[in-house]
């Protein structure tokens, strides 16, 4: 395991890789919150499979500067990481809230980006109508104010969360807090008790809050709102992965997303949530590197 910071435009990147250098590459997008740390949990499967897991802070998380967060933006700094690590052909892969992100960066780099994967991957809230219908009113002033003014979205979406997210901030430290039941019990009762699976979920999000709630809002900007690329531009095939009782990305936004991509396969298990790579992880590397 190695970790790094790559400057972009003066601004820096922290960086986490898994795996030998010559291998198969996943670059991976963390979830919201989380971290470069999340996909722990899979550190010895990767290497015994022989893949090379890539994962990185987006700004404001982890140990990355803070920035404006947006999906094609974020498309840059994992271009700028694979430049630094010779980068040439790679699959990513986005759980939760980093899908969007996944999907950004394929549109920006069909060249180098070989195949996509998505797990509880979010949609584009205004143009869903399951989705759509299930907008607060603090969500619908804050995507009002875009795309014009992101920074001002940003500072409604944090301030109509505020409550949640202080707490969640108070809770980072603590890994018998139970912020793993407000976030995942509801779709993920049993997946939630095994050890592992906490530890990792706690490591990842601890990392992720060290800097404050700013970075969700941001994320919320980015992937709430309207898309910053067209789903035509991805020409990677994409994998889709969801959980038919997962209350946070739920499967119809798969299948909305599955229509409108040009080569999309959508797998939906049942009786699961959101927590669906913690139980699939194996089956994922296999799926997007062939090992």
């Amino acid at each position: 395991m190695t970790e790094f910071t790559v400057d972009v435009g003066g601004r820096g990147v922290r960086a986490r890789t898994v795996g030998e250098a010559s291998a198969p590459t996943i670059v991976h997008f963390h979830g919201t919150p989380g971290s470069r740390l999340e996909l722990t949990f899979g550190d010895e499967m990767s290497r015994q499979r022989g893949v090379r897991v890539v994962s990185f802070d987006r700004p404001g998380y982890g140990l990355s500067d803070p920035a404006p967060i947006g999906l094609s933006a974020v498309a840059r700094d994992s271009e700028a990481l694979a430049d630094h690590l010779d980068l040439d052909r790679f699959a990513v892969f986005g759980w939760s809230g980093g899908g969007p992100f996944a999907l950004a960066t394929a549109a920006a780099l069909p060249a180098r980006v070989r195949r996509v994967g998505l797990s509880g991957c979010p949609g584009p809230a205004l143009e869903i109508p399951s989705v759509r219908e299930q907008l607060n009113d603090n969500d619908i002033q804050a995507l009002s104010h875009l795309p014009g003014d992101p920074g001002r979205a940003a500072q409604i979406f944090l301030d109509g969360n505020r409550e949640l997210l202080d707490a969640m901030v108070s809770v980072r430290t603590d890994p018998d807090a139970p912020w793993v039941e407000w976030m995942w019990g509801a779709s993920d009762p049993a997946v939630i008790t095994e050890a592992p699976v906490r530890r990792a979920l706690f490591e990842s999000f601890a990392e992720a809050m060290k800097q404050g709630p700013d970075s969700i809002a941001w994320d919320n900007v980015a992937f709430v709102g309207p898309w910053d690329f067209r789903l035509s531009e991805v020409s990677a095939p994409v994998h889709l992965w969801y959980g038919a009782d997962d209350t946070t990305a739920i499967p119809a936004v798969g299948e909305w997303l599955a229509g409108r991509l040009p080569d999309a396969e959508l797998s939906v298990y049942p009786g699961e949530g959101h927590l669906v790579p913690f139980r699939h992880w194996a089956a994922m590397l296999s799926t997007l590197t062939g090992r």
